[in-house]
């Protein structure tokens, strides 16, 4: 079973502990993030919705069609 807290923005946050690790997710978005110990997950957690929140800059988009076999 998890922990639910809300952070300060209001967002609900749930630590589970898994095996050896824990994972923080926030509901919210469905960002998720796991480390050692219950303070490593919420670090890595706070560091994944930032880069989660960050903007795909324009040139970096693909614009050529995917030779990918299964697209």
């Amino acid at each position: 079973m998890g922990v639910q807290s809300r952070n300060p923005d209001g967002d609900t946050i749930v630590v589970t502990k898994s095996d050896d690790w824990y994972v923080a997710k926030d509901e919210d978005t469905g960002v998720a993030s796991q480390g050692k110990t219950k303070s490593e997950a919420l670090v890595n957690l706070a560091e994944a919705l930032e880069l989660a929140e960050r903007p795909v800059p324009e040139e970096d988009d693909v614009e050529e069609e995917s030779t990918a076999p299964w697209l």
